[in-house]
């Protein structure tokens, strides 16, 4: 379906919109697009944790290993290494 320009928000950035058209729009799900916003938040939840982990002391791959595993306190796997605890024996602790 072709829509002109002049009754749409895009107004002078092109003289014909070109839309897709109902078949290809029931293709793709309400709930696919969910899943796949999930995923993305998780994504960034576990960016986060390991950038946060990095900062308190873990090696990188620690950090990540303990960012994916959400029954780990983050507070507590930085706890452990700020009272002195060793890196590696806090990994054991924790996982």
């Amino acid at each position: 379906m072709f829509v002109n320009p002049d009754a749409s928000p895009a107004r002078g950035r092109s003289r014909w919109v070109h839309l897709p058209s109902r078949s290809t729009q029931s293709r793709v799900t309400p709930t696919a697009d969910i899943h796949l916003q999930d995923e993305t938040e998780l994504e960034r939840i576990e960016r986060w944790r390991a950038q946060e982990l990095m900062r308190a002391g873990y090696d990188a791959e620690s950090a990540m290993a303990l960012a994916a595993r959400h029954d780990v306190d983050l507070h507590r796997a930085a706890e452990l290494l700020q009272r002195g605890c060793p890196p590696e024996l806090a990994l054991k602790i924790l996982l």
